[in-house]
This record gives structure tokens, sequence and C-alpha cells, in this order.
């Protein structure tokens, strides 16, 4: 095992007999003390770090450092910046006491994309305290990768490296490998993996399962000359939903909506990166609920005599509508298709109170954006086109 995990090691999460050398380096890393004395300038850079190396006294992998690290930060989190989240595992644990259950005791979460920090962090809490053996490896981009400390924190935190910006030819390798590490983590290391359906969020909240995706975590099969649908069975994937009430970055994206518009040539500044990472993180986010479905090995043979193709967009599409349906609804999902709609058609599901308190969030939202030639109009279709279409993706696909 240990010269298996060798092939992966650019990018691959930290190992047990690294977490010492990686934790030194980040304590002496110059950024990594500057963002540490933003949260507590009062205490001298000595005192700082010595707490630190005392609370590490112990941690002797990456799941002991989530335990006692990042728990603490995202359960935090969770009570200061959201009211409360949840999680329904109910199918994942009827399935997994039947034969269609679980390969080797992971599992491979593929879900919508919210947040780029919390999606994984608040799935790794709700893992725990469901009483899972282990949390998740995570796929990073390495264009968030802006510092070395954070490429040293997010892997003692579990993430393997997703590399983007790459040839046609460099992208089919480095999927290739990635595909590769994915299986053996599942295979032999036995971890959970999450990976977001798509790449990048959606920004209209119209959340769609890429084939690409699906291609990519197929390519890795651990037996040569199986079938997709074999290589994806040892994955033991498990669509996931992830429903925010608010979304914190509603009006960074309806921003970026119009800058595109605008400028078709636009792309988003690393800072932009960072800003929508911290505003992600410290934002309201209302109610957040985690659902699972079903394992795809329940019904993947009933896909496996497709044409290749067919296969993989009707495997897609299957994943996309299990998110769909349970996607939980707030009264601002339907607030919005009213509003946009210009019809009561859904008022049956909020308040007049209800009501109130949307429009008063959705125009808070966009007071906070300050580009030099705003468009409300436009900007306020679209934050409320994100709130819409989880409720119209949902009719859908019942």
């Amino acid at each position: 095992m240990e010269n298996d995990i060798k092939i992966f090691d650019d990018i691959r999460p930290y190992e047990a007999n690294e977490m010492r050398q990686a934790f030194d380096e980040l304590l002496a890393d110059r950024h990594f003390n500057a963002v540490m004395k933003g949260f507590v300038p009062w205490l001298p850079k000595a005192v700082r770090n010595g707490a630190l190396r005392l609370a590490f006294t112990g941690v002797k992998t990456p799941l002991d450092f989530q335990k006692r690290f990042m728990k603490p930060v995202v359960k935090h989190i969770i009570r200061k910046h959201t009211d409360g989240c949840t999680f329904d595992d109910s199918r994942l644990r009827a399935a997994n006491e039947a034969p269609s259950g679980a390969v080797g005791g992971a599992f491979t979460f593929i879900s919508n994309h919210r947040d780029i920090v919390l999606d994984s962090a608040f799935l790794d809490v709700m893992l725990v305290e469901a009483g899972y053996p282990t949390t998740v490896e995570i796929g990073i981009g390495n264009n968030l990768l802006i510092y070395p400390w954070i490429e040293r924190l997010v892997r003692m935190n579990k993430a393997f490296i997703v590399r983007r910006g790459l040839s046609l030819r460099e992208t089919l390798e480095a999927s290739q490998h990635m595909s590769s590490y994915i299986h053996y983590a599942v295979t032999s290391k036995h971890e959970n993996i999450w990976i977001a359906q798509r790449e990048g969020r959606a920004k209209d909240s119209s959340d769609q399962t890429q084939e690409a995706v699906l291609k990519m975590l197929a390519m890795g099969g651990t037996v040569i000359g199986d079938s997709v649908a074999d290589s994806l069975r040892e994955l033991n994937i498990v669509p996931l939903t992830i429903s925010y009430e608010y979304d914190p970055c509603d009006y960074l994206k309806a921003q970026e909506f119009q800058q595109k518009r605008d400028n078709p040539a636009f792309k988003k500044s690393k800072q932009d990166d960072l800003d929508n990472m911290r505003t992600g993180i410290l934002g309201y986010k209302g109610r957040v609920a985690y659902r699972c479905a079903e394992p795809v090995n329940a019904w993947l043979d009933e896909l496996e005599a497709l044409p290749k193709n067919e296969f993989f967009a009707a495997l897609a599409r299957r994943i996309y509508q299990a998110i769909h349906r349970r996607y939980v609804l707030y009264p601002g999902n339907y607030v919005a298709a009213d509003l946009l709609s210009g019809t009561p058609e859904f008022a049956s599901h909020y308040t007049a109170a209800d009501r109130e308190r949307f429009e008063a969030y959705l125009q808070q939202q966009l007071s906070k954006i300050t580009l030099p030639q705003k468009d409300e109009p436009f900007l306020r279709e679209r934050m409320l086109t994100m709130y819409a279409n989880p409720l119209r993706n949902q009719l859908a696909a019942q």
C-alpha cells in the first residue's frame, strides 16, 4: 500500500506520518501567521503558535486533525451563521443493510454545490455526529490554493488536488490520475469521497450533473477490463442534496452575471475567489439541510445495457433527479417563484410575513452590489431565479 500511494503523492491528502512536518511548516509560514494574527491580534506570535502546538498534541492522522481543529470551527459556524444544519441519511442506512449496500464500507457522495468550503465541512460534522467511522476526502481545485499555507492546510484536512487550467491532453491525464486516486481511496483506504456533480457552482442554483464528472469517475476502476458500470459500482455513489435557506454569495453570483453580460471576456480574480470563500463561510445561511438518496448501486444495473454515451446521459439524469427530489424548500423559494411569475401560484406555502422577510433580505443583498453601471432589475431577476430554481427542478423531477 505504501508503494501504491506514492503514485499519488502530487495530489493526495497527507498521510499520518506527514502530519507533524506539515503542521510545523504551517506555523512557520508568514502568510498563515498574518491570517492567525487577524483572529487574535492581542496574542504574540510565540504564544499563539505555542498554543497551537499544544493543541496539536495527540493529533496523528488527518481525521484526528479534523476532529480536534476543524470540527469545533465548523460547529461554531453552524451556531453563529445558520439556523441549524440537519442530516437525513435514512435511505443510505436502509440501503447499507441490503445486498446492494456499501462496497468496502465507504461511499462517494456526489452533490449539488452550494459553498466552496462548507459543503464538505458541514458533511464531515454530520457524518461524525451520526456515528460514521470517518469523514470525507474532497477534491479542491488548485486555482483556490492561492498560497502554500492553504495547500498545506487543505491536505491536512483530507483534500486531494484537482488540477485546473490544463491543455486537453493534460486534462485527460489529470482526470485519469485523479480517478485512479478516488478508486484507491475508496477501495484500499476505505475513505469516503465528496465531489461536486459539476465543475464550479451553478450560479443560478439550477443543479445538473455533468456527464464529464461521471466519465472521470469511471476511468479509474481497479480491475482491468471492468465495464464502466462495474467501475462505478466500486465507488458506491450516493446522490446528496444540499439545501440552503439563504445563499450568502447570492449577490456576488448576481454581480458576476452582470459582469459577464456586460463583458463576455470577464474572469474572476484570485481576490474574487477569496471574497466568495469568506462570504460563504461568514454569511448568514438560515436553515441548512443535507439529504441522502439511496446509492446508485441499487439501480445501476437498469442502465448497464445502454450504449456508453446513453449510459452516462441516463446516469447523470437519474442522479440529478434524485438530488432535485430531495431539496428542502423554504418559504423564500416559493416567494421567489411567485415574484418572477407575478402570480400567487405558491401562496399557500408562505405567509405575508414570510414574503415581507424575503423581500427585505433580497433588497439588503442587492444593496451590497456596487457595480458602476448597476442594473438592478437584471440583478433582482437573477437573484430571484436562484431561489426559484430549486422549486422548479423539484417539481420537474417529481
